[in-house]
């Protein structure tokens, strides 16, 4: 049975209960087995004063981009002469482009706050929405959130490519108690770090509102900005949800290169997760080596700009800013 099969059986059969990335300083290597893209010379970003840092062993700094027409659908089949990338305005030589649909690692982060309660059965058919949507060779993991964080796999199983097994997952426990937001976007990155795949993703699912974290908000944004994951968020409020927060999804999403939804109704959660995994599949991937010359630490801003003959005026969307930053040829090696 296919993952979209399997959606239309589950999410028929079951009606009661039922869209990123950017790499930090890391140079790919493809992987003749499995279409995936994993890194070489991995690095660890440093987090300074909220802004994303690359640290630049490799000295190559791969944006990940999203095009988009008038119209907002999605633009294929661009190549490497459709784009430039401005760093602090000066266009910089493209050295790395892919443009083809590469697999993820992707973590859903859903929510099961009491308050979340009236919204569940959508809420899984979304998620499930999202699954299926997705490219079949993607690394998926589950983590659902109240006053803890479990994982919805087995312990034994840390990724599951398969529509069944990922559906249980979702569907472990039942809506009850406080939300552990920021732990469980922590958690997120830790696990979406493990995976096999180079580029990262989580859609989080949540109102919002944290009200039981033991780590800090400022602690969950600064783990943002470290990561190379690309975060997703959908924000399901009502006016009686008085700990809803989207203030901090759109702020994840914007730090990341992500973006936020906040639909009208609970129902329209599920094109808008749709929309995300094709966004995800329908990414570039743009590199560039950074020009020495200036002090290690220094914020650079990026502009990716993108043309066309004959498409009209397009939009690409990408991270903004990133801190440069040399490390020290000694303590690397130890």
């Amino acid at each position: 049975m296919t993952r979209r099969s399997a959606i239309r059986f589950l999410t028929g059969s079951s009606a009661g209960f039922l869209s990123a990335a950017f790499f930090s300083g890391r140079t790919l290597r493809q992987d003749p087995n499995s279409r995936k893209q994993t890194p070489s010379n991995p690095a660890s970003p440093q987090n300074q004063d909220q802004d994303f840092t690359i640290r630049t062993e490799s000295r190559l700094v791969l944006l990940d981009v999203s095009v988009r027409d008038r119209t907002g659908h999605y633009v294929t089949n661009l190549d490497k002469s459709n784009f430039t990338i401005l760093e602090d305005g000066k266009p910089q030589p493209i050295t790395s482009f892919i443009a083809s649909d590469v697999p993820v690692t992707v973590g859903i982060l859903v929510d099961e706050s009491y308050s979340m309660t009236p919204k569940r059965p959508d809420v899984l058919t979304a998620a499930l929405t999202f699954i299926g949507s997705s490219n079949p060779q993607d690394e998926i993991f589950v983590l659902n959130f109240n006053d803890k964080v479990r994982a919805g796999l087995p312990p034994d199983v840390p990724f599951s490519d398969n529509i069944q097994q990922l559906s249980q997952a979702l569907d472990r426990g039942a809506p009850e108690g406080t939300t552990r937001l920021y732990d469980a976007v922590l958690e997120g990155l830790r696990r979406a770090e493990t995976g096999h795949r180079g580029k990262k993703a989580l859609l989080v699912i949540s109102d919002g509102g944290d009200n039981a974290s033991e780590h800090t908000r400022a602690q969950m944004l600064s783990a943002v900005e470290e990561s190379i994951a690309t975060i997703y968020a959908v924000g399901i409020f009502y006016p009686t949800d008085f700990d809803r927060d989207p203030h901090i999804l759109r702020q994840i999403a914007k730090i990341s290169g992500g973006d936020a939804y906040f639909p009208d109704s609970v129902p329209d959660t599920i094109p808008i997760c749709k929309g995300i995994a094709k966004e995800i599949r329908n990414r570039y991937t743009i590199g560039y080596v950074p020009q020495a010359g200036k002090a290690s630490g220094v914020l650079r801003h990026l502009q990716v700009q993108v043309e066309a003959a004959g498409r009209g005026k397009l939009s690409a969307h990408s991270r903004t800013s990133y801190r440069y930053v040399e490390d020290n040829p000694d303590r690397a090696s130890k």
